[in-house]
Protein backbone atom coordinates (compact mmCIF):
# COMPACT_ATOMS: atom_id res chain seq x y z
CA UNK A 1 0.00 0.00 0.00
CA UNK A 2 0.93 3.45 -0.32
CA UNK A 3 3.42 4.67 2.53
CA UNK A 4 4.60 7.58 3.96
CA UNK A 5 7.53 8.52 6.04
CA UNK A 6 6.27 10.55 9.87
CA UNK A 7 8.44 12.95 11.24
CA UNK A 8 8.23 12.57 15.37
CA UNK A 9 9.52 16.59 16.17
CA UNK A 10 9.53 15.96 19.62
CA UNK A 11 12.08 12.92 18.94
CA UNK A 12 14.11 12.49 15.80
CA UNK A 13 15.96 9.09 17.45
CA UNK A 14 15.82 5.60 16.08
CA UNK A 15 12.74 4.20 17.38
CA UNK A 16 12.97 0.45 19.04
CA UNK A 17 9.78 -1.61 18.71
CA UNK A 18 8.67 -1.04 22.48
CA UNK A 19 9.41 2.92 21.57
CA UNK A 20 6.77 2.36 18.96
CA UNK A 21 4.22 0.34 20.48
CA UNK A 22 4.13 2.80 23.43
CA UNK A 23 3.77 5.90 20.56
CA UNK A 24 1.10 4.19 18.56
CA UNK A 25 -2.25 6.23 18.64
CA UNK A 26 -4.56 4.07 19.78
CA UNK A 27 -6.93 3.96 17.17
CA UNK A 28 -5.98 6.42 14.94
CA UNK A 29 -3.80 5.13 11.42
CA UNK A 30 -1.76 1.84 10.76
CA UNK A 31 1.72 2.59 11.15
CA UNK A 32 4.95 0.07 10.71
CA UNK A 33 8.61 0.50 12.01
CA UNK A 34 10.95 0.05 8.92
CA UNK A 35 14.76 0.27 10.65
CA UNK A 36 13.46 2.26 13.64
CA UNK A 37 11.92 5.27 11.46
CA UNK A 38 7.73 5.24 11.65
CA UNK A 39 6.16 4.59 8.22
CA UNK A 40 2.78 5.57 8.03
CA UNK A 41 0.91 3.04 5.67
CA UNK A 42 -2.64 4.98 3.90
CA UNK A 43 -4.22 2.34 1.70
CA UNK A 44 -6.74 3.15 -0.75
CA UNK A 45 -10.14 1.89 -0.97
CA UNK A 46 -9.77 -0.38 -3.40
CA UNK A 47 -6.96 -1.99 -1.38
CA UNK A 48 -9.34 -2.41 1.68
CA UNK A 49 -11.62 -3.72 -0.27
CA UNK A 50 -9.45 -6.83 -1.57
CA UNK A 51 -7.90 -7.02 1.85
CA UNK A 52 -11.21 -7.83 3.40
CA UNK A 53 -12.32 -10.36 0.86
CA UNK A 54 -8.98 -12.19 1.45
CA UNK A 55 -9.69 -12.57 4.96
CA UNK A 56 -13.76 -13.51 4.58
CA UNK A 57 -12.24 -16.32 2.44
CA UNK A 58 -10.08 -17.06 5.09
CA UNK A 59 -12.46 -16.98 8.01
CA UNK A 60 -14.69 -19.18 5.96
CA UNK A 61 -12.17 -21.87 5.15
CA UNK A 62 -11.27 -21.70 9.02
CA UNK A 63 -14.87 -22.68 10.29
CA UNK A 64 -15.56 -24.89 7.14
CA UNK A 65 -12.56 -26.94 8.22
CA UNK A 66 -12.75 -26.29 11.96
CA UNK A 67 -8.99 -25.34 12.17
CA UNK A 68 -7.91 -24.00 15.63
CA UNK A 69 -7.04 -20.24 14.04
CA UNK A 70 -8.15 -17.06 13.34
CA UNK A 71 -7.86 -13.79 11.65
CA UNK A 72 -6.26 -11.19 13.51
CA UNK A 73 -7.07 -7.80 13.20
CA UNK A 74 -3.89 -5.98 13.97
CA UNK A 75 -1.19 -8.42 14.90
CA UNK A 76 2.55 -6.81 14.80
CA UNK A 77 5.03 -9.22 13.50
CA UNK A 78 8.93 -8.82 15.02
CA UNK A 79 11.37 -9.86 12.03
CA UNK A 80 14.06 -12.04 13.81
CA UNK A 81 17.73 -9.97 14.87
CA UNK A 82 15.98 -6.86 15.32
CA UNK A 83 14.53 -4.54 17.60
CA UNK A 84 14.41 -1.44 15.72
CA UNK A 85 11.63 -3.39 12.98
CA UNK A 86 7.64 -4.57 13.44
CA UNK A 87 5.19 -5.15 10.16
CA UNK A 88 1.49 -5.41 10.44
CA UNK A 89 0.24 -7.50 7.87
CA UNK A 90 -2.90 -6.80 5.74
CA UNK A 91 -4.11 -10.41 6.50
CA UNK A 92 -2.53 -12.63 9.01
CA UNK A 93 -3.76 -16.30 10.17
CA UNK A 94 -2.55 -17.55 13.55
CA UNK A 95 -2.36 -20.42 15.56
CA UNK A 96 -4.66 -20.33 19.51
CA UNK A 97 -2.07 -23.10 20.49
CA UNK A 98 1.14 -21.88 19.37
CA UNK A 99 0.42 -18.32 21.15
CA UNK A 100 0.89 -19.62 24.30
CA UNK A 101 4.23 -19.85 23.73
CA UNK A 102 4.28 -16.13 22.71
CA UNK A 103 5.86 -14.00 25.86
CA UNK A 104 4.13 -10.74 24.49
CA UNK A 105 1.38 -11.53 22.72
CA UNK A 106 -1.29 -10.64 25.16
CA UNK A 107 0.50 -7.90 26.08
CA UNK A 108 1.06 -5.87 22.90
CA UNK A 109 0.15 -8.66 20.53
CA UNK A 110 3.02 -9.06 19.16
CA UNK A 111 4.68 -12.17 17.66
CA UNK A 112 8.19 -13.18 17.10
CA UNK A 113 7.90 -16.77 16.21
CA UNK A 114 6.99 -18.78 12.67
CA UNK A 115 4.81 -20.96 14.04
CA UNK A 116 2.57 -18.49 15.46
CA UNK A 117 1.20 -17.87 12.09
CA UNK A 118 -0.26 -19.87 9.65
CA UNK A 119 -0.45 -17.59 6.58
CA UNK A 120 0.86 -13.89 5.84
CA UNK A 121 -1.31 -11.54 3.27
CA UNK A 122 0.12 -8.87 2.04
CA UNK A 123 -2.11 -6.92 -0.36
CA UNK A 124 0.84 -4.83 -3.10
CA UNK A 125 0.33 -0.94 -3.80
CA UNK A 126 3.05 1.51 -4.55
CA UNK A 127 5.48 0.11 -1.87
CA UNK A 128 5.76 -3.14 -3.65
CA UNK A 129 9.60 -3.56 -3.17
CA UNK A 130 8.71 -4.08 0.65
CA UNK A 131 6.24 -7.06 0.12
CA UNK A 132 8.45 -8.89 -2.67
CA UNK A 133 12.22 -8.18 -1.46
CA UNK A 134 11.87 -7.03 2.69
CA UNK A 135 9.05 -8.71 4.04
CA UNK A 136 9.40 -11.80 1.55
CA UNK A 137 13.26 -12.71 3.42
CA UNK A 138 11.97 -11.72 6.67
CA UNK A 139 8.88 -14.23 7.06
CA UNK A 140 11.38 -16.53 5.38
CA UNK A 141 13.80 -16.08 7.62
CA UNK A 142 11.18 -16.46 10.99
CA UNK A 143 9.83 -19.62 9.28
CA UNK A 144 5.91 -18.75 8.53
CA UNK A 145 4.67 -21.91 6.62
CA UNK A 146 2.93 -20.00 4.05
CA UNK A 147 3.20 -16.08 2.48
CA UNK A 148 0.62 -14.44 -0.33
CA UNK A 149 1.70 -11.61 -2.17
CA UNK A 150 -1.79 -10.18 -3.76
CA UNK A 151 -0.44 -7.98 -7.23
CA UNK A 152 -3.90 -7.33 -7.83
CA UNK A 153 -2.67 -4.53 -10.33
CA UNK A 154 0.54 -6.30 -11.38
CA UNK A 155 2.83 -3.71 -9.80
CA UNK A 156 5.89 -6.07 -8.78
CA UNK A 157 9.23 -5.85 -10.54
CA UNK A 158 9.48 -8.05 -13.78
CA UNK A 159 11.72 -10.35 -12.18
CA UNK A 160 8.96 -11.45 -9.54
CA UNK A 161 5.80 -11.04 -11.80
CA UNK A 162 7.36 -11.13 -15.27
CA UNK A 163 7.31 -8.97 -18.63
CA UNK A 164 4.85 -8.04 -19.31
CA UNK A 165 3.77 -7.02 -16.25
CA UNK A 166 0.28 -8.71 -15.06
CA UNK A 167 -1.73 -9.15 -12.49
CA UNK A 168 -0.43 -12.25 -9.80
CA UNK A 169 -0.92 -13.74 -6.99
CA UNK A 170 2.15 -14.69 -5.75
CA UNK A 171 2.24 -18.34 -2.71
CA UNK A 172 5.29 -18.95 -1.21
CA UNK A 173 5.50 -21.95 0.82
CA UNK A 174 7.99 -23.46 3.17
CA UNK A 175 9.38 -26.55 1.80
CA UNK A 176 12.93 -27.61 3.68
CA UNK A 177 13.97 -24.56 5.31
CA UNK A 178 13.17 -21.65 2.18
CA UNK A 179 10.36 -20.41 0.60
CA UNK A 180 8.93 -22.52 -3.27
CA UNK A 181 6.52 -19.99 -5.54
CA UNK A 182 3.61 -20.64 -7.27
CA UNK A 183 2.20 -17.97 -8.97
CA UNK A 184 -1.73 -17.28 -10.09
CA UNK A 185 -3.33 -15.44 -13.17
CA UNK A 186 -6.44 -14.99 -14.87
CA UNK A 187 -9.07 -18.40 -14.08
CA UNK A 188 -6.21 -20.22 -12.03
CA UNK A 189 -7.28 -21.45 -9.02
CA UNK A 190 -5.51 -20.74 -6.23
CA UNK A 191 -3.46 -23.57 -3.91
CA UNK A 192 -3.02 -23.29 -0.37
CA UNK A 193 -1.03 -25.66 2.10
CA UNK A 194 -2.95 -24.31 4.92
CA UNK A 195 -6.65 -24.06 3.17
CA UNK A 196 -6.33 -27.13 0.52
CA UNK A 197 -10.39 -27.02 -0.07
CA UNK A 198 -9.94 -23.87 -1.08
CA UNK A 199 -12.50 -22.58 -4.18
CA UNK A 200 -11.04 -19.43 -4.89
CA UNK A 201 -9.56 -18.12 -8.59
CA UNK A 202 -7.26 -15.42 -8.90
CA UNK A 203 -9.47 -13.57 -11.54
CA UNK A 204 -12.16 -13.07 -8.32
CA UNK A 205 -9.58 -11.19 -6.81
CA UNK A 206 -8.41 -9.11 -9.72
CA UNK A 207 -11.92 -8.26 -10.07
CA UNK A 208 -12.37 -7.03 -7.25
CA UNK A 209 -9.60 -4.04 -7.44
CA UNK A 210 -10.51 -2.87 -10.64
Amino acid sequence: MTQELVTIETDTKLMTIDEFLDWYPDGYGRFELHNGEIIEMQPTGTHERVTSELAAESLIEIRRLKLPYFVARQCVVKPIDSDKSCYIPDVIILDEKALENEPLWKKRSLITKGESARLVIEVVSTNWQDDYLMKLGEYEKMGIPEYWIVDYLGLGGRRYIGNPKQPTISVYQMVDGEYMVRQFRDNEQIESAIFPELNLMAEQIFKIGQ
